[in-house]
């Protein structure tokens, strides 16, 4: 008995020791893990961070001064923080409503770029200690600013604000019709030109792009919150150490310092020692609700499309005839027209004719929408006629003139119908191209398909799902008509022909 003793007891030791060796391995690994966000960063000699200079002043912006340096109390936050962490910041360009799934996917380290605390966002992200507070401010025109005091007052009417705020969410509960926008000074500009009647945005906003307007007066503040920045909840270490880093800011008042250099400090700032107000992060669920929402959004989609289409086909046919008939300074005018329009970006056109004609010509979203994509798409299809006219033998015309047709009967009833035959498939293919790109009139306020399926991903915390549902409404639309467009090229082409 006593010969089989030690070795179990030995036995027993061993396993003692492994399980201690194991334990220890287990700590350490556990460590290592949460050290590798903060290792990650300094290994690179880089702490990236995420922002949009379309947020412009005072946050984050292109240096006036010229040169491609960037400026902005955020750009000195970022370079207080990454100094304290032993490395240099690092600036990342994105769209502001695309930062969060921005950090999702990698591309920085830390967002700051005036981003809110929301349910939304801390559902996704693990926020830092606050580094600035701020108070939602309503606007209106001066001249309705004794009837609308509140957004009581403003009742059911449209109030803009930026998709993805804490002001939208605010709007959502009220009672209010809510315009989105894309950039921080559009707002204003459809407050000053009677497209909206109320813009609530954050109060440093309101100071820099709503108060220097004449026409305008901020009359209430109707909610607060707070900046803080986001990272990846797995990067604990990180998180530790940029809440370390802006503690220190805060206690050595530097932070203070750097808010008061752009004109940023006042009384809220020194509640910036309290922790963050605990939020309700469930997301909501995608049931009928955003189902229908999404049926309302391919709706709009598919009226703007239509609409802009019968433009462009009028206004292409329009083009073409001049292009080929008519007299030299005609012809040089439409050749113009095509190559510019053609040559640009419609993004840019929508901009331009939403945003730039408003002092000429107020248009209101659904027709800048409808005139931007369909004076765009005339462009393409004047070349579609193009080609088909030029299809047609010259002999055919030559014959009805000696018949005694006068040339416009004979382009009308020789000329054309043979033409617009050969153009068919190519305008069905076009109006394909244009149910897409009418995705883009959602920088110019109007909820279509694609800007529904982005403030639903917001709402259920998962791009996957929305992003899935859209697409299916997309092809839904669409393969009819490539159905169409293939049956035009059986049927009509070799007519022409």
């Amino acid at each position: 008995m006593r010969a089989l003793r030690g070795p179990r007891l030995l036995a027993k030791r061993d396993g003692t020791r492994d399980r201690v060796v194991r334990a220890m391995l287990l700590v350490t690994m556990s460590a290592s893990v949460a050290a590798a966000a903060v290792s990650r960063v300094q290994s690179a000699g880089e702490l990236r961070w995420c922002g949009d200079l379309q947020g412009g002043e005072p946050y984050v912006f292109q240096d006036p001064a010229g040169g491609e340096g960037i400026v902005g109390f955020e750009v000195e936050i970022a370079d207080a923080i990454a100094r304290r962490l032993g490395v240099r910041a690092a600036f990342v360009q994105n769209d502001w409503q695309m930062l969060i799934p921005a950090l999702e996917r990698g591309d920085c380290d830390v967002v700051l770029n005036g981003l809110e605390v929301t349910p939304a966002r801390a559902a996704r992200v693990r926020f830092s200690r606050p580094y600035y507070r701020f108070g939602l401010s309503l606007m209106v025109r001066r001249a309705d600013a004794a009837r609308f005091r509140d957004l009581a007052a403003l009742g059911d009417r449209r109030v803009a604000t930026l998709g993805g705020s804490l002001g939208a969410d605010v709007l959502e509960r009220s009672r209010v019709t809510v315009v989105l926008h894309e950039g921080v000074e559009e707002p204003y500009i459809d407050l000053e030109q009677g497209r909206v009647d109320g813009v609530v945005l954050d109060h440093i906003i309101a100071a820099r792009y709503g108060v220097p307007r004449a026409a305008l007066e901020q009359v209430a503040e109707v909610g607060e919150g707070v900046y803080a920045i986001a990272l990846r909840p797995a990067d604990e270490d990180l998180a530790r150490a940029v809440d370390e880093a802006l503690g220190a800011l805060v206690t050595s008042g530097e932070l203070r310092a750097i808010l008061t250099r752009w004109r940023l400090w006042d009384d809220r700032q020194g509640l910036l020692e309290a922790p963050l107000p605990s939020a309700d992060v469930s997301a909501r669920s995608l049931g009928w609700p955003a189902l229908r929402l999404f049926l309302q959004g391919a709706a709009v989609t598919i009226v703007i499309s239509a609409s802009a289409m019968l433009l462009a086909v009028g206004g292409g046919l329009a083009l073409s005839l001049v292009r080929r008939y008519g007299g030299r300074v005609a012809r040089m005018l439409a050749t113009a027209y095509v190559e510019v329009f053609r040559g640009t970006p419609v993004l840019l056109q929508l901009y331009v004719l939403y945003y730039g004609l408003a002092p000429l010509v107020a248009l209101d979203a659904f027709t800048a929408a409808v005139l931007g994509l369909g004076l765009n798409y005339a462009a393409y299809e004047a070349e579609l006629y193009r080609a088909g006219l030029e299809a047609v033998p010259v002999e055919q015309t030559e014959a009805a003139l000696a018949l005694g047709m006068s040339r416009g009967l004979a382009l009308r009833r020789i000329v054309l119908p043979q033409a617009v035959r050969v153009a068919l498939p190519g305008i069905a293919n076009d109006f394909i191209a244009l149910l897409k790109d009418s995705s883009l009139v959602s920088v110019i306020t109007v909820v279509e398909l694609t800007k529904q399926m982005t403030i639903t991903a917001v709402d259920v915390r998962g791009w996957l799902v929305p992003g899935l549902l859209c697409a299916a409404l997309y092809l839904a639309m669409s393969l009819p008509l490539s159905r169409l467009a293939r049956q035009l090229e059986r049927r009509l082409v070799p007519v022409a022909r």
